[in-house]
């Protein structure tokens, strides 16, 4: 039986980090962010189509697991999904004409916002079923066990989903079986309108791998150098054939569970300050700028790059062509 789930502290020093992956994580999260300011504003524009759930101010927890895989390794992720298929590597131009609900999106725009998936770069698709990725996730490691290919499997949820009875079963046959999976609890504090603890048993969500006998590891989820070192070693671990591991990344849901949601069940001024204090992004400038691995005109030029491709994205997804009624009963399975 493994012991309790252990908090890790980052403690790589910051000067042994090179400036490709320093530059990757402020890339990552700056890219994310914009993208979902953007997204925020052409739907209350009348833009886009269905629903949206947005990832800001949980960033950190992409870019550094991401920063880890290659790009042969599968994720499998939630209906809060842009900002892991952006981290790992997919298209922005076809991800906002997805969102559209364009043609020229990664799923046709039949998919919408909850379901772009990218097969070419091991993104198996987000997921509008809460706890819907867990069975693919383990379901992707086993493929990769019995391929020999040393590939390992993500699958990122909330702590709303850890109490589903796919993320047991799954994590039960992840153990039995010694699956090269990693299962990443972004615990962002809300589960839809209700706060994780009045329905979740344990206070840290990580408690839960004790009773799969794998790894349970915790760490703030908006320190990205912090994710990056936990998911480092849980990689390695499941890429050696030691099987499965839970990640528990402590952060905090920023918008509402949607966009348009009232947010009656919490105060703008909790969010405000928790967001003030918290915020990935100027924590990680900080500390780069004051170490001296980057400038700030540099982090300053990596924004402006991120800007036009993201303007550029949303010209491409305004420009694409609407699907044509006559397709709408193609790619179906049923």
């Amino acid at each position: 039986m493994c012991a309790k789930a252990v908090r890790k502290e980052p403690s790589i020093p910051i000067e042994e980090f090179d400036r490709d992956t320093l530059r990757f994580f402020y890339e990552t999260m700056v890219k994310i962010r914009h993208f979902e300011e953007k997204v925020e504003e052409f739907f209350f524009a009348g833009e886009i189509p269905g629903f949206v759930h947005l990832y800001i101010g949980e960033e950190a927890v992409a870019a550094g697991v991401m920063a880890n895989l290659r790009k042969s390794d599968y994720i499998q992720s939630t209906h809060r999904g842009h900002g892991h298929t952006i981290a790992k590597g997919a298209q922005l131009n076809q991800m906002m004409a997805e969102i559209f609900g364009k043609k020229a999106g990664y799923c046709k725009g039949k998919g919408g916002s909850m379901h772009i998936a990218d097969f070419s770069v091991g993104m198996l698709g987000a997921n509008g079923v809460v706890g819907g990725g867990f069975a693919l996730a383990t379901g992707a490691a086993l493929a990769q066990k019995m391929q020999r290919t040393q590939g390992v499997s993500v699958v990122f949820f909330g702590d709303g989903a850890s109490n589903r009875g796919t993320f047991h079963e799954a994590a039960n046959m992840a153990a039995a079986w010694k699956l090269p999976v990693i299962f990443v609890c972004e615990n962002n504090q809300w589960a839809s309108t209700t706060p994780y603890r009045t329905t979740t048993s344990v206070e840290d969500i990580a408690d839960r791998a004790q009773g799969y006998s794998m790894p349970g590891v915790i760490v703030d989820g908006n320190d990205v150098f912090a994710v990056y070192e936990a998911a480092r070693e849980l990689v390695e671990r499941a890429r050696s054939g030691e099987g499965p591991s839970l990640l528990e990344a402590k952060t905090y849901r920023i918008k509402g569970h949607f966009v348009g949601d009232p947010e009656k069940y919490r105060t703008k001024e909790e969010v405000q300050k928790v967001f003030d204090e918290t915020d990935p992004i100027p924590r990680f400038m900080e500390r780069v700028t004051k170490s001296g691995s980057i400038s700030l005109e540099e982090l300053e030029s990596i924004e402006e790059s991120v800007e036009q491709s993201i303007a550029e994205a949303i010209l491409f997804a305004q420009n694409a062509s609407e699907p044509d009624p006559s397709e709408l009963f193609e790619d179906l399975y049923v």
